[in-house]
Protein backbone atom coordinates (compact mmCIF):
# COMPACT_ATOMS: atom_id res chain seq x y z
CA UNK A 1 0.00 0.00 0.00
CA UNK A 2 1.09 3.25 -0.90
CA UNK A 3 0.37 6.09 1.93
CA UNK A 4 0.22 9.29 1.74
CA UNK A 5 1.55 12.21 3.37
CA UNK A 6 0.53 15.76 4.35
CA UNK A 7 1.37 18.12 6.32
CA UNK A 8 -0.96 20.51 8.04
CA UNK A 9 0.54 24.07 8.47
CA UNK A 10 -2.47 26.09 8.48
CA UNK A 11 -6.57 24.74 8.27
CA UNK A 12 -7.89 27.19 5.92
CA UNK A 13 -5.21 27.02 3.42
CA UNK A 14 -4.19 23.02 3.26
CA UNK A 15 -8.04 22.31 4.03
CA UNK A 16 -7.38 19.91 0.74
CA UNK A 17 -5.64 17.71 2.47
CA UNK A 18 -7.91 17.48 5.13
CA UNK A 19 -10.78 17.11 2.84
CA UNK A 20 -8.94 14.43 1.32
CA UNK A 21 -8.22 12.37 4.13
CA UNK A 22 -11.85 13.45 4.89
CA UNK A 23 -12.47 10.95 1.84
CA UNK A 24 -10.79 8.51 2.54
CA UNK A 25 -12.20 7.63 6.06
CA UNK A 26 -15.69 7.85 4.65
CA UNK A 27 -14.53 5.71 2.02
CA UNK A 28 -13.23 2.73 4.47
CA UNK A 29 -9.73 3.83 4.84
CA UNK A 30 -7.01 4.42 7.18
CA UNK A 31 -5.54 7.87 8.16
CA UNK A 32 -3.52 8.79 10.83
CA UNK A 33 -3.95 12.42 12.28
CA UNK A 34 -2.75 14.43 15.12
CA UNK A 35 -4.54 14.91 18.54
CA UNK A 36 -3.67 16.45 21.41
CA UNK A 37 -2.45 13.82 23.44
CA UNK A 38 -1.16 11.06 21.03
CA UNK A 39 -1.45 10.50 17.02
CA UNK A 40 -4.28 8.96 16.28
CA UNK A 41 -5.07 5.76 13.62
CA UNK A 42 -8.52 6.38 12.08
CA UNK A 43 -11.07 4.43 10.74
CA UNK A 44 -15.04 5.57 10.40
CA UNK A 45 -15.65 4.00 13.25
CA UNK A 46 -19.44 3.01 12.14
CA UNK A 47 -18.15 0.88 9.51
CA UNK A 48 -16.74 -2.67 10.73
CA UNK A 49 -14.81 -3.55 7.69
CA UNK A 50 -13.36 -0.38 7.82
CA UNK A 51 -12.38 -0.63 11.75
CA UNK A 52 -11.26 -3.93 11.35
CA UNK A 53 -8.29 -2.69 8.86
CA UNK A 54 -7.07 -0.36 12.05
CA UNK A 55 -6.56 -4.01 13.91
CA UNK A 56 -4.99 -5.23 11.01
CA UNK A 57 -2.45 -2.76 10.28
CA UNK A 58 -1.34 -1.79 14.02
CA UNK A 59 -1.28 -6.04 14.99
CA UNK A 60 -3.67 -5.26 17.67
CA UNK A 61 -5.47 -7.76 19.66
CA UNK A 62 -9.06 -7.88 18.81
CA UNK A 63 -10.41 -7.98 22.49
CA UNK A 64 -8.74 -4.14 23.01
CA UNK A 65 -11.49 -2.23 22.45
CA UNK A 66 -11.27 1.27 20.51
CA UNK A 67 -12.60 4.98 21.62
CA UNK A 68 -14.61 6.49 19.09
CA UNK A 69 -13.62 10.49 18.31
CA UNK A 70 -16.39 13.09 17.80
CA UNK A 71 -16.78 16.86 17.14
CA UNK A 72 -19.36 17.43 18.95
CA UNK A 73 -21.16 16.83 22.15
CA UNK A 74 -24.67 15.57 20.48
CA UNK A 75 -23.75 12.41 20.88
CA UNK A 76 -27.18 10.60 21.39
CA UNK A 77 -27.40 8.81 18.19
CA UNK A 78 -24.35 6.93 19.28
CA UNK A 79 -25.20 6.07 23.05
CA UNK A 80 -28.22 4.76 24.84
CA UNK A 81 -28.40 7.27 27.86
CA UNK A 82 -26.08 10.17 28.63
CA UNK A 83 -26.58 10.51 32.96
CA UNK A 84 -25.41 13.79 34.59
CA UNK A 85 -22.32 13.29 35.42
CA UNK A 86 -21.21 12.09 32.22
CA UNK A 87 -22.83 15.90 30.50
CA UNK A 88 -20.64 18.00 33.57
CA UNK A 89 -17.51 15.59 32.99
CA UNK A 90 -18.59 16.51 29.06
CA UNK A 91 -19.27 19.88 29.76
CA UNK A 92 -16.09 20.90 31.58
CA UNK A 93 -13.59 18.98 29.98
CA UNK A 94 -14.88 18.49 26.05
CA UNK A 95 -12.92 18.83 23.52
CA UNK A 96 -9.94 18.30 25.93
CA UNK A 97 -8.16 14.37 26.77
CA UNK A 98 -10.82 12.64 28.66
CA UNK A 99 -13.06 9.54 27.26
CA UNK A 100 -15.86 8.49 28.72
CA UNK A 101 -17.60 5.30 28.83
CA UNK A 102 -21.41 4.47 27.82
CA UNK A 103 -23.70 1.93 27.27
CA UNK A 104 -23.81 2.33 23.18
CA UNK A 105 -26.29 1.61 21.00
CA UNK A 106 -26.36 -0.69 18.10
CA UNK A 107 -25.16 1.36 15.48
CA UNK A 108 -21.75 0.86 16.64
CA UNK A 109 -20.20 -2.56 15.61
CA UNK A 110 -19.08 -4.66 17.99
CA UNK A 111 -15.89 -4.74 16.49
CA UNK A 112 -15.29 -1.24 17.38
CA UNK A 113 -16.36 -2.05 21.45
CA UNK A 114 -14.65 -5.36 20.96
CA UNK A 115 -18.18 -6.84 21.79
CA UNK A 116 -18.87 -4.82 24.75
CA UNK A 117 -22.29 -3.07 25.34
CA UNK A 118 -20.29 -0.18 25.89
CA UNK A 119 -17.96 1.98 23.75
CA UNK A 120 -15.72 4.76 24.72
CA UNK A 121 -16.58 8.35 23.29
CA UNK A 122 -14.35 11.50 23.20
CA UNK A 123 -14.00 14.90 21.74
CA UNK A 124 -10.04 15.70 20.72
CA UNK A 125 -8.76 19.30 21.71
CA UNK A 126 -7.36 19.48 18.27
CA UNK A 127 -8.11 21.47 15.46
CA UNK A 128 -7.22 19.20 12.90
CA UNK A 129 -8.83 16.05 14.32
CA UNK A 130 -11.75 18.01 14.70
CA UNK A 131 -11.92 19.73 11.36
CA UNK A 132 -10.88 15.86 9.82
CA UNK A 133 -14.03 14.61 11.73
CA UNK A 134 -16.29 16.86 10.64
CA UNK A 135 -15.52 16.38 7.20
CA UNK A 136 -15.83 12.82 7.23
CA UNK A 137 -19.41 13.18 8.03
CA UNK A 138 -18.52 9.95 10.73
CA UNK A 139 -17.57 9.63 14.15
CA UNK A 140 -13.94 8.05 13.98
CA UNK A 141 -12.34 5.02 15.29
CA UNK A 142 -9.12 6.00 16.32
CA UNK A 143 -6.36 3.91 18.85
CA UNK A 144 -2.71 5.33 18.85
CA UNK A 145 -0.74 5.56 15.01
CA UNK A 146 1.25 3.05 16.30
CA UNK A 147 2.46 -0.79 16.17
CA UNK A 148 0.54 -2.41 18.73
CA UNK A 149 2.54 -2.42 22.38
CA UNK A 150 5.24 -0.19 20.97
CA UNK A 151 5.47 3.58 22.85
CA UNK A 152 2.57 5.81 21.11
CA UNK A 153 3.67 8.50 18.61
CA UNK A 154 3.74 12.11 19.40
CA UNK A 155 4.56 14.04 16.22
CA UNK A 156 4.18 12.57 12.68
CA UNK A 157 7.87 11.21 11.71
CA UNK A 158 7.59 8.40 14.31
CA UNK A 159 3.99 7.46 12.60
CA UNK A 160 5.49 7.27 9.11
CA UNK A 161 8.17 5.15 11.24
CA UNK A 162 5.13 2.94 12.39
CA UNK A 163 3.07 2.94 9.60
CA UNK A 164 4.19 4.10 5.97
CA UNK A 165 2.76 1.20 3.74
CA UNK A 166 0.40 0.04 5.94
CA UNK A 167 -2.40 3.05 5.96
CA UNK A 168 -3.57 5.17 3.23
CA UNK A 169 -2.77 8.38 4.79
CA UNK A 170 -0.65 10.10 7.42
CA UNK A 171 -1.86 13.58 8.21
CA UNK A 172 1.27 15.78 9.79
CA UNK A 173 1.09 18.87 12.01
CA UNK A 174 2.41 20.15 16.01
CA UNK A 175 3.46 17.76 18.10
CA UNK A 176 1.02 16.54 20.54
CA UNK A 177 0.62 18.66 23.47
CA UNK A 178 -0.23 16.17 26.33
CA UNK A 179 1.83 13.13 25.44
CA UNK A 180 -0.17 10.72 27.08
CA UNK A 181 -3.37 9.06 26.04
CA UNK A 182 -6.46 10.18 27.52
CA UNK A 183 -8.04 9.90 30.74
CA UNK A 184 -11.09 7.52 30.80
CA UNK A 185 -13.66 6.94 33.13
CA UNK A 186 -16.38 4.49 32.83
CA UNK A 187 -19.54 6.34 33.33
CA UNK A 188 -21.78 3.02 32.66
CA UNK A 189 -21.41 2.41 36.80
CA UNK A 190 -21.98 5.19 39.93
CA UNK A 191 -19.95 5.91 41.42
CA UNK A 192 -17.76 6.27 38.07
CA UNK A 193 -14.47 4.86 37.51
CA UNK A 194 -11.06 5.74 36.17
CA UNK A 195 -9.72 3.03 33.83
CA UNK A 196 -7.23 4.83 32.47
CA UNK A 197 -5.38 8.08 34.01
CA UNK A 198 -4.27 10.44 31.56
CA UNK A 199 -3.96 14.31 31.89
CA UNK A 200 -7.37 15.16 33.48
CA UNK A 201 -6.29 14.22 36.69
CA UNK A 202 -8.07 12.15 39.29
CA UNK A 203 -8.24 15.32 41.45
CA UNK A 204 -9.81 17.29 38.49
CA UNK A 205 -12.36 14.90 38.25
CA UNK A 206 -13.25 14.82 41.85
CA UNK A 207 -14.09 18.58 41.43
CA UNK A 208 -17.11 17.47 39.36
CA UNK A 209 -17.71 14.00 41.28
CA UNK A 210 -15.67 13.43 44.88
CA UNK A 211 -17.07 9.68 44.84
CA UNK A 212 -15.05 9.20 41.40
CA UNK A 213 -12.59 6.11 41.90
CA UNK A 214 -9.28 4.65 40.30
CA UNK A 215 -10.13 0.74 39.09
CA UNK A 216 -8.03 -1.61 41.30
CA UNK A 217 -6.96 -3.24 37.84
CA UNK A 218 -4.83 -0.46 36.59
CA UNK A 219 -2.79 -0.16 39.95
CA UNK A 220 -1.45 -3.90 39.14
CA UNK A 221 -0.35 -6.46 36.98
CA UNK A 222 -3.48 -7.44 35.42
CA UNK A 223 -4.24 -10.79 35.22
CA UNK A 224 -4.49 -12.68 31.96
CA UNK A 225 -8.21 -13.52 31.32
CA UNK A 226 -9.37 -9.56 32.43
CA UNK A 227 -12.19 -8.69 29.76
CA UNK A 228 -10.98 -4.74 29.38
CA UNK A 229 -13.38 -2.60 29.17
CA UNK A 230 -11.13 0.16 27.93
CA UNK A 231 -7.83 0.09 25.70
CA UNK A 232 -4.59 -0.33 27.66
CA UNK A 233 -6.38 -2.30 30.56
CA UNK A 234 -4.54 -5.62 29.79
CA UNK A 235 -1.82 -6.21 27.25
CA UNK A 236 1.68 -4.88 27.57
CA UNK A 237 1.56 -1.38 25.95
CA UNK A 238 4.27 1.31 25.04
CA UNK A 239 7.26 -0.83 25.32
CA UNK A 240 10.44 -0.04 23.89
CA UNK A 241 12.48 -2.81 21.89
CA UNK A 242 14.76 -2.93 24.71
CA UNK A 243 13.83 -4.14 28.61
CA UNK A 244 13.02 -1.61 31.02
CA UNK A 245 13.08 -1.38 34.37
CA UNK A 246 12.01 0.79 36.87
CA UNK A 247 13.81 1.80 40.07
CA UNK A 248 11.28 2.83 42.78
CA UNK A 249 12.27 4.51 46.70
CA UNK A 250 14.06 6.60 47.96
CA UNK A 251 15.81 9.29 45.86
CA UNK A 252 19.88 8.60 47.13
CA UNK A 253 18.98 4.65 46.71
CA UNK A 254 17.49 4.74 43.55
CA UNK A 255 20.69 7.04 42.16
CA UNK A 256 22.70 4.67 43.74
CA UNK A 257 21.05 1.68 42.24
CA UNK A 258 20.92 3.08 39.40
CA UNK A 259 24.66 3.39 39.10
CA UNK A 260 25.16 0.30 40.02
CA UNK A 261 23.01 -1.58 37.26
CA UNK A 262 24.55 0.56 34.84
CA UNK A 263 28.39 -0.07 35.72
CA UNK A 264 27.22 -3.92 35.74
CA UNK A 265 25.99 -3.80 32.10
CA UNK A 266 29.10 -1.58 30.95
CA UNK A 267 31.36 -4.07 32.83
CA UNK A 268 29.95 -6.61 30.30
CA UNK A 269 29.65 -4.14 27.41
CA UNK A 270 26.19 -3.43 27.32
CA UNK A 271 24.58 -0.39 26.16
CA UNK A 272 22.25 1.61 29.36
CA UNK A 273 19.91 4.33 28.61
CA UNK A 274 18.87 6.25 32.24
CA UNK A 275 15.28 7.92 31.76
CA UNK A 276 16.03 11.17 34.45
CA UNK A 277 14.72 14.28 35.22
CA UNK A 278 16.56 17.42 34.84
CA UNK A 279 17.40 17.87 38.33
CA UNK A 280 19.34 14.02 38.84
CA UNK A 281 20.76 13.14 35.13
CA UNK A 282 24.09 14.78 36.30
CA UNK A 283 23.78 11.89 39.17
CA UNK A 284 24.14 9.07 36.58
CA UNK A 285 27.95 9.74 35.03
CA UNK A 286 27.57 6.41 33.17
CA UNK A 287 25.37 5.28 30.33
CA UNK A 288 23.29 6.92 27.93
CA UNK A 289 20.89 9.75 29.72
CA UNK A 290 17.94 11.37 28.48
CA UNK A 291 16.40 14.09 30.15
CA UNK A 292 12.53 13.71 30.33
CA UNK A 293 12.08 17.12 31.77
CA UNK A 294 11.76 19.01 35.06
CA UNK A 295 10.36 16.62 38.08
CA UNK A 296 8.42 19.99 38.94
CA UNK A 297 6.83 19.89 35.61
CA UNK A 298 4.98 16.75 35.39
CA UNK A 299 2.71 17.69 32.47
CA UNK A 300 6.59 18.22 30.79
CA UNK A 301 7.10 14.68 31.58
CA UNK A 302 4.25 13.43 30.07
CA UNK A 303 4.49 14.98 26.80
CA UNK A 304 8.36 13.72 26.64
CA UNK A 305 7.59 10.37 27.65
CA UNK A 306 7.04 8.25 24.70
CA UNK A 307 9.25 9.93 22.66
CA UNK A 308 12.19 9.71 25.33
CA UNK A 309 11.62 6.05 24.64
CA UNK A 310 11.32 5.85 21.54
CA UNK A 311 14.57 7.38 21.56
CA UNK A 312 16.57 4.62 23.31
CA UNK A 313 15.36 2.34 20.52
CA UNK A 314 16.90 4.71 18.34
CA UNK A 315 20.30 4.50 19.72
CA UNK A 316 19.93 0.58 20.25
CA UNK A 317 20.78 0.61 24.04
CA UNK A 318 20.21 -2.90 26.23
CA UNK A 319 18.66 -1.56 29.14
CA UNK A 320 16.54 1.62 29.83
CA UNK A 321 16.53 2.51 33.50
CA UNK A 322 14.22 5.03 35.08
CA UNK A 323 13.05 6.29 38.29
CA UNK A 324 9.76 6.22 40.27
CA UNK A 325 7.19 9.25 40.07
CA UNK A 326 4.93 9.89 42.42
CA UNK A 327 1.60 8.70 41.73
CA UNK A 328 -0.21 12.22 41.69
CA UNK A 329 -2.09 14.39 39.59
CA UNK A 330 -0.41 13.46 36.56
CA UNK A 331 1.96 11.48 37.98
CA UNK A 332 -0.14 8.88 38.41
CA UNK A 333 -1.13 8.36 34.23
CA UNK A 334 3.29 8.87 33.86
CA UNK A 335 3.49 5.63 36.25
CA UNK A 336 0.58 3.98 34.77
CA UNK A 337 2.39 4.28 30.94
CA UNK A 338 6.01 3.09 32.61
CA UNK A 339 4.70 0.26 34.23
CA UNK A 340 2.67 -1.23 31.32
CA UNK A 341 5.97 -0.44 29.34
CA UNK A 342 8.35 -2.28 31.75
CA UNK A 343 5.72 -5.36 32.20
CA UNK A 344 5.79 -3.80 35.67
CA UNK A 345 9.55 -4.96 36.18
CA UNK A 346 9.92 -2.62 39.17
CA UNK A 347 13.15 -2.78 41.58
CA UNK A 348 11.87 -1.07 45.24
CA UNK A 349 15.20 0.07 47.16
Amino acid sequence: METKVAIINNINNDIEYLKEAASIIYDGGLVAFPTETVYGLGANALNEAAVLKIFQAKGRPQDNPLIVHVASKEIDELVEYVPEVAKELMDKFWPGPLTIILNKKDIIPNRTSANLSSVGIRMPNSEIALKLIELSGCPIAAPSANISGRPSPTDVERCIEDLNGKVDYILGGMQSDVGVESTIVDCTVMPPVVLRPGGITLEMLKEICNEITIDKAIQGKPDENLKPKAPGMKYRHYAPKAKLKIIKGNREKTIEKINEIVQNYIDNKKRVAILSTEEFKSKFPLGETISLGSENNLNEVARNLFESLRKCDDIKVDLILCQAFEEKGVGLAIMNRLNKAAGFNIIEV
